[in-house]
């Protein structure tokens, strides 16, 4: 079964340090991966696909 994350979720796997607005803009980008789900508590996305965004934005940086 895929794990799932949501907002909160992704804003731990980048640091903790950032608004939760900020993860919205961010995960608005459109080479930001597209959610698996659109729930009323929000959008949710696979964890390995949120993992691979970040590992390919830090080997960017």
């Amino acid at each position: 079964m895929e794990e799932l994350v949501g907002v909160a979720e992704i804003r731990d796997m980048l640091g903790g340090n950032l608004s939760r607005q900020r993860v919205h803009v961010i995960t608005s980008h459109r080479d930001f991966p597209a959610p698996v789900q659109k729930l009323k508590m929000g959008h949710v996305w696979l964890k390995r696909d949120v993992e691979e965004w970040i590992k390919n934005r830090q080997a960017v940086e």
